[in-house]
């Protein structure tokens, strides 16, 4: 290679290095411009490049998040804060307990309890025409003492809970441990209404059972002071007359007293044998 030729090579190089810097930075250039000095660091940048990014963020967020009215989009559809009782479900695709005048739902009844599995949970729906309280037992017998209770009780702020009870004797204890979850209630036209889940099975415990056994069902409602229980409205509250299992799903209609006295097949006998002295006369 001729000697001109190396020559202009090495020209070539040294305009090309030249370029390279010119469009390069290096470290001392950057750490200059990071300590506030050359291009990038003269006052007011790096305040100025955070409100350009600020703005462009929030407008960003506005244009794709927000909606005319100013509301993050999507906006939640409008729900009703408790989903109403399905009676047409009863004895379908769940079980149900119905106290009170014949036909009533979950709305007129008296009383109202329905149940059924979902995986390893059973779902209860409970509601009475009370300002107080509305509770399910579950008994190994007919009577109360000795049953795990879950009560569902309207406080003085509104809100109606789900507590966890234990009969001793005629008294409910309340016992820390609840089993209950994915709880909901409401008080409304005088009637305490709830929703709440509990596992089928559960750690041995005198006062918690396992639902997948059959029990007898007590059920109970009354008044509340300051979001404590009191006496049940009736001496007598209801009983199941069979032990039920959560694994059959019943309809079962049990008629209050004020229907009772003439659901009794003595007092229809009664009453016929009456009808019939009186039209027939006294001799």
């Amino acid at each position: 290679m001729s000697q001109s030729m190396l020559l202009q090579l090495q020209l070539l190089l040294l305009l090309f290095t030249s370029c390279w810097r010119g469009i390069t930075s290096s470290p001392t250039d950057d750490s200059a411009a990071r300590s506030g000095h050359g291009e990038r660091g003269e006052p007011g940048f790096e305040e100025q490049h955070q409100d350009s990014y600020s703005t462009f963020a929030s407008e960003f967020f506005e244009s794709r998040y927000m909606t005319e009215e100013g509301y993050p989009f999507p906006t939640a559809p409008p729900v009703d804060p408790f989903a109403r009782i399905k009676v047409s479900d009863c004895g379908v695709t769940k079980g149900c307990f119905r106290y009170g005048k014949p036909g009533c739902d979950a709305e007129t009844c008296d009383y109202f309890l329905s149940y059924r599995r979902i995986g390893a949970d059973v779902e209860f729906e409970l509601s009475a025409d009370t300002d107080g309280w509305v509770a399910v037992g579950f008994s190994s017998d007919k009577k109360m003492g000795g049953d795990d209770v879950m009560g569902c009780v309207h406080d003085d702020n509104g809100r109606v809970r789900i507590h966890h009870f234990y009969n001793v004797g005629q008294w409910a204890k309340e016992i820390k441990r609840n089993p209950a979850r994915d709880e909901e209630g409401i008080f409304e036209n005088n009637r305490v209404t709830c929703r709440f889940k509990r596992p089928v099975y559960v750690s041995r415990e005198e006062t918690i059972v396992d639902l997948h056994l059959s029990w007898y069902y007590l059920f109970a409602w009354g008044p509340a002071i300051q979001g404590s229980i009191t006496r049940h409205d009736i001496d007598t509250p209801p009983v199941s007359d069979h032990m039920i299992s959560i694994y059959n799903y019943e309809d079962v209609f049990m008629p209050s007293a004020a229907y009772q006295t003439f659901s009794s097949p003595f007092c229809l006998l009664l009453i016929v044998a009456l009808t019939f002295y009186l039209l027939m006369g006294t001799p």
